[in-house]
């Protein structure tokens, strides 16, 4: 294991698959408490905040070679390279497994593993709200394959918590903005749940901030914001704000799934949103 002077003032993170989630978290982290590393496949440049590391987190070898460094934190946000049940799979068991088996082997045992997950682990469609409790039964291989990764988390013998986001909007992400200039927006009436990136990476500092100071993180998260409203309502919304008169299709395919998604036991733990509802964040993208 190599620690150097610096690690022995601050704590160590590791971001698996940092991307945007994961760039904005280590902006968010007090950089006189803690280094932050994000693993890329094809890594950008470095910034003030971040070091990058070129590393395939499904390649065990390369895997065993990052975790030597001895991290305190281990965040795992990784985007699968395709969206199908292997790519899924890869993306999100393989690795995971891979990182508990090298972790396995190191001497130096991190305090904090984040898993973050998704709410299509749930699969109710009527409307209903769910939380941490709520069955999670889903029919698509999305929320099959990241409930089975968060299983290897779960039983890795390390601390750990499982977070599970919404749909996260936010700059770069602006899908439902382009559907309504476009004139392909939804009318569907299903609830949709919504988080901005900006509280995805507030959230997951949070969490990493309470387990520093001692406290006891709950087995999973929702992190959603407070206002699950039905899709039509959204678009409706944002069509007002762009001036677009005619912006709903007979074609546009509806949100997947239905349902409320709850909140209620983050900011239990103390988390304020800086956009609690889709109006808020939408707000300021447009």
């Amino acid at each position: 294991m190599v620690i150097n002077s610096e690690s022995l003032s601050k704590e160590q993170v590791l971001i698996v698959g940092c991307g945007d989630i994961g760039q904005r978290l280590a902006q968010c982290l007090p950089q006189d408490a803690y280094k932050v590393t994000g693993l890329r496949r094809n890594p950008p440049k470095d910034l003030p905040y971040l070091r990058y590391q070129a590393c395939d987190a499904t390649n065990a070898e390369e895997l065993v070679e990052v975790l030597r460094q001895g991290f305190s934190v281990i965040v795992m946000s990784m985007t699968p390279s395709e969206r199908s049940d292997a790519g899924y799979q890869r993306a999100y068991v393989q690795t995971c497994q891979k990182l508990v088996d090298g972790l396995g082997a190191q001497s130096f045992k991190p305090r904090l593993l984040i898993f973050v997950s998704s709410t299509a682990v749930y699969g109710q469609m009527d409307g209903s709200w769910v939380d941490e409790n709520s069955p999670t039964e889903p029919e698509g291989f999305s929320g099959k394959r990241l409930l089975e990764a968060e299983t290897v988390i779960q039983n890795s013998g390390f601390t750990n918590t499982i977070v599970r986001f919404s749909g996260i909007y936010g700059p770069s992400r602006n899908r439902l903005i382009e559907q309504v200039r476009q004139r392909m927006a939804s009318a569907s009436p299903h609830f949709t749940n919504r988080i901005h990136a900006d509280d995805c990476a507030r959230s997951l500092a949070h969490l990493i901030e309470l387990n520093r100071n001692g406290e006891k993180l709950q087995p999973v998260y929702l992190a959603t914001d407070s206002a699950p409203v039905p899709m039509l309502e959204v678009v409706t919304w944002l069509a007002e704000q762009m001036g677009v008169a005619e912006f709903l299709s007979e074609t546009a395919t509806n949100e997947r799934g239905n349902k409320r998604c709850s909140n209620q036991r983050l900011l239990a733990s103390g988390f304020v949103f800086h956009y609690p509802s889709f109006k808020d964040g939408y707000a300021e993208l447009i």
